[in-house]
């Protein structure tokens, strides 16, 4: 009797924006990103230190503007063809000289003077200033042999199957709203992945998810709703896994959307341009209440833009900025800006809330909001629609409020960056990486101090100001740093590496160490006709990680993984 390949099945229910590498900016792409292609560098699983990717070494010149990396030999395409250092320049410099390309993770390069190869090992580096962030270029790097056939990257879908790579995992078959599908990379240079196939499977929404991981028809998903986790406690076959996520929910606010030439774009309440009305919606939202209500305590308050999982980078009000929920102080703030709850000598405000329909937390969510909001005489219109009708809307700003969320990288550089005034769009409406529309001199500053200071304590401070500008002027709240809620099949599969190794995630990860270092559990192994040996990448956990994507927006040259 012929015996099947073990498999992998994931949980997923957001849509893939796309498997080009350089266009892809939702969370469920570039988490398939992830397995596909390495980076230069990459993040240890144990700890998140800087360790090898593509590269095993690289060293910075004395004035810290040309940084060297060697490309050493033996690492392979999964079509057999060598890694070399061609392939590394070759992405890069398509980056510089193709918008296009820039598209999802544009803002590394921007400080690249020029980018050379002389000899297969070695890619040379040269940077318009120092840049500290040169070990955290999170770019994956494409097959040269591949990509310059390549004469329309706009329209390059990357789907041709097998996709040429150089992560754990090879791209086999991807049926759009259906399933991803991908076979372990024999090839890849730290070993093949202990099982054969890892697939994705599209779920309508979380409910739906975590009813098959019940059932036993995925082995993994992620992102549940509380009362989702806690209905699978004591649930034979499951375990569950409740982590310090790496990721933020924010409402975004429309601070009056331009353009990097300073032309307004979209259609966002013009009232909202008015900080006092920005910092008067804040003031409005009890963060503590909104955490236990709909959160049900399975995450923290909200303050910076580096959620708490990142210790150091981490910033929380002090006493004296510290905006505490005051609704008469709110309305009173309205007042200020001409703004009355009855419009009596002054004009009633009515507001669009944008959010995701199936995903429970903005259904939830957005009720709160508008209860609170109401408070202080504020009527919101709240519109829950597809993934991609609520990408349409943040990319060309036709929203007054919106909720969405980012996972943060362990450099603090991307999610910083997304807020400059450089990363707005063209007066095309394309070419920029905004979460916000935020453009601030004051922040801008302070981000290009933090981008050349190789002091780790300077920086950290620095990093900190931006943060304190940035919840200042208010152009988005961070409600909450959310537990990753997790759960997967252990009769299915034994153990799973999570990063960090201490109370991490699995599935989110800054890599790819959560699939590639699963291990079937030894009935699937034997079902398989395979032995598995018995190691765990980068430091184990006996712990896997569902995957019910979040939300990545894009922002029509975006950069990043928008949740």
């Amino acid at each position: 009797m012929a015996q099947g390949p073990a498999i992998l099945k994931v949980a997923i229910v957001q849509q893939i924006d796309s498997m080009n590498p350089f266009l892809a900016v939702f969370q469920s792409s570039t988490e398939v990103n992830r397995l596909m292609y390495d980076y230069l560098t990459a993040y240890a699983a144990g700890d998140q230190s800087v360790t090898e990717g593509l590269a095993n070494r690289w060293e910075p010149s004395a004035d810290k503007l040309t940084w060297t990396f060697t490309v050493p030999e033996g690492k392979k395409w999964s079509d057999g063809a060598q890694i070399t250092a061609q392939d590394v320049a070759f992405t890069y410099n398509l980056m510089l000289s193709n918008e296009v390309a820039r598209t999802a993770n544009g803002s590394f390069v921007t400080n690249f003077d020029s980018v050379t190869a002389p000899d297969d090992r070695t890619v040379v580096i040269k940077t318009k200033a120092p840049q500290v962030t040169m070990t955290a270029l999170d770019i994956p790097i494409v097959p040269k042999h591949v990509w310059e056939k390549v004469t329309n990257i706009k329209d390059y879908a990357n789907d041709q199957v097998p996709v040429v790579g150089s992560g754990p995992f090879v791209l086999t078959e991807h049926v759009a709203g259906q399933f991803i599908k991908l076979k372990a990379n024999k090839n890849y240079w730290r070993g093949a992945a202990k099982y054969d196939e890892l697939h994705f499977v599209y779920f309508q929404n979380s409910d739906a998810a975590v009813q098959a991981l019940g059932k036993g028809e995925v082995d993994l998903a992620n992102r549940m709703a509380p009362a989702q986790f806690d209905s699978l406690n004591g649930k034979d076959g499951v375990t569950r896994n409740k982590a310090q996520g790496r990721r933020f929910t924010e409402l975004l606010i429309n601070p009056g959307a331009q353009t990097k030439s300073g032309e307004p774009i979209g259609d966002g309440n013009p009232a909202l341009k008015d900080v006092r009305v920005r910092r008067a919606i804040a003031q409005a939202i009890d963060l503590d209440a909104l955490v236990q209500r709909v959160n049900l305590g399975y995450a923290e308050k909200g303050a910076g833009l580096v959620p708490p999982v990142f210790g150091k980078w981490h910033w929380q009000p002090g006493e004296q900025e510290k905006r505490v929920y005051d609704r008469a102080a709110a309305m009173e703030a309205l007042d200020a800006a001409g703004y009355r709850p009855q419009g009596e000598n002054g004009t009633r405000l009515s507001l669009r809330l944008v959010g995701r329909a199936g995903r429970a937390y903005d259904e939830q969510a957005s009720e709160y909001l508008k209860r609170q909001l109401g408070d202080i005489g504020i009527a919101l219109d709240v519109r829950l629609v597809s993934d991609n009708q609520l990408n349409e809307a943040t990319t060309v700003a036709t929203y007054d409020l919106a909720f969405s969320g980012w996972a943060t990288n362990v450099d603090p550089d991307f999610i910083l960056g997304l807020h400059t005034c450089a990363q707005r769009p063209g007066a095309d409406g394309k070419g920029g990486t905004t979460d916000s529309y935020f453009c601030d001199e004051t922040y801008d500053r302070l981000y290009a101090q933090q981008l050349s200071e190789f002091d780790e304590g300077k920086r950290v401070e620095i990093v900190k100001q931006m943060q304190a500008r940035f919840y200042d002027q208010v152009p988005a709240v961070v409600l909450a740093y959310e537990n990753a809620l997790e759960a997967y099949r252990s009769d299915h599969f034994a153990r799973f590496t999570t990063q960090p190794a201490q109370g991490g995630v699995i599935m989110a990860q800054n890599g790819m160490w959560g699939y590639y270092g699963a291990e079937p559990a030894p009935r699937v192994a034997q079902a398989s006709g395979r032995r598995w040996p018995s190691f765990v990448v980068g430091g184990a956990v006996g712990l896997l990680l569902v995957g019910a994507f979040v939300l990545a927006r894009r922002r029509r040259a975006t950069a990043g993984e928008r949740e």
